[in-house]
């Protein structure tokens, strides 16, 4: 009976900490039955990032001080570094995209403004996480995901709330931040897509 007990319990708790990472707000997903294709946009704009909410200005200027004083990397590192951030910046859509294929099927989800409707991620709050050898912590997201009409994006739909977002996606750049960031937004677009798939099973 206690194991009974403590099973009921641990699903209990899971289904809450699922629901409080990710919950829609508003709408319903149904709306997007029979729909082939769906755009797909991240804004990365004035994210705050850590727990000090720091700007992004002022998370680069700490995280170029790191690596410049590290003996090991310096000047060449760096200028490595902040290449892949930018371009990283650019891919996040492609991950989310790349999580919402991978767990539904029927409709395509891909940068394609002449889809009927889009899904727009707005980022307000990241934490990039940590990769230390043998143990890492992933990276969180916090914002919201809309499903607006493309052509009036002012009309929402739905609404879904990323509260700290990190369920764990690897992928081959997991140790550098920019992959862990890439990560949550894989993540995010696989649970998304469960939740299409139970919408309109």
């Amino acid at each position: 009976m206690k194991k009974l007990l403590l099973l009921v319990f641990f699903v209990m708790m899971t289904t809450v900490f699922a629901q409080d990472k990710m919950k829609i707000t508003a709408g319903n997903l149904l709306v997007l039955k029979d729909q082939p294709e769906v755009n797909v946009e991240v804004k990365f704009e004035n994210v705050l990032f850590m727990k000090e909410n720091i700007t992004e200005v002022q998370y680069l200027e700490n995280r170029k001080k790191q690596v410049l004083e590290n003996p090991k990397r310096g000047e060449e590192a760096w200028t490595k570094w902040i290449g892949q951030w930018e371009i990283y910046k650019r891919e996040y859509v492609d991950y989310f995209a790349k999580g919402l294929n991978k767990t539904y099927k029927d409709i395509s989800f891909k940068k394609d403004p002449s889809a009927k409707y889009t899904l727009l991620v707005e980022t307000a709050w990241v934490f990039p996480g940590w990769h230390a050898g043998l143990t890492a912590m992933t990276a969180e997201i916090t914002g919201k995901i809309k499903l607006i009409e493309t052509n009036n994006p002012s009309k929402v739909l739905v609404e879904v709330e990323l509260n700290k977002f990190d369920k764990f996606v690897k992928n081959d750049e997991f140790v550098m931040e920019y992959g862990r960031i890439a990560a949550a937004y894989e993540s995010a677009g696989r649970y998304l897509g469960r939740e299409i798939k139970k919408s309109l099973k």
